[in-house]
């Protein structure tokens, strides 16, 4: 039962949580091109990014459920390298539930109504994004080194 709930795990943070570090990355430089670019279809493209990381945050929330279900299966739910990791993922969704996702809206409004977006905005919104994918990167790497786990080599 560890491997299947390890597995579903693990695929479900690959397609969870990328979508969401991608789309959230391209985010703000695709926002500051729809001046540029053709409105309609640079505008399009804006909000298929937001509704990606929407939609893929929901799933997301998959990733945990299954983390902690896996951590009690394999009896390893006090180790620190764990509790890091908890308390990573958790600051990694309310950065995202915080700043990532509300501040994607607020520029999509603007592009909406055809007002320009300025360019410290999306600064701002690139900066919480970095510092969200940051964090999801760190919880993969104590994922797979596991400081002190002895079930890893």
């Amino acid at each position: 039962m560890t491997k299947i709930l390890l597995t579903l795990h693990v695929l479900a943070a690959i397609v969870a949580v990328g979508p969401v570090t991608v789309a959230a990355s391209m985010f703000p430089p695709a926002a500051r091109r729809v001046p540029a670019a053709d409105g309609a279809v640079a505008v399009g493209t804006v909000r298929l990014l937001h509704r990606i990381c929407r939609v893929y945050a929901g799933i997301g929330v998959s990733v945990p459920v299954l983390g902690l279900a896996t951590a009690l299966a394999m009896d390893v739910l006090g180790s620190g390298w764990l509790v890091a990791s908890i308390g990573l993922t958790a600051a990694a969704a309310g950065i995202l539930v915080a700043f990532v996702l509300p501040r994607q809206e607020e520029l999509l409004d603007r592009l909406n109504a055809a007002k320009p977006v300025e360019r410290p905005a999306t600064v701002q919104l690139a900066l919480f994004t970095g510092v969200f994918n940051l964090l999801w990167a760190t919880v993969t790497v104590l994922m797979i080194v596991r400081p002190g786990s002895t079930t890893g080599a």
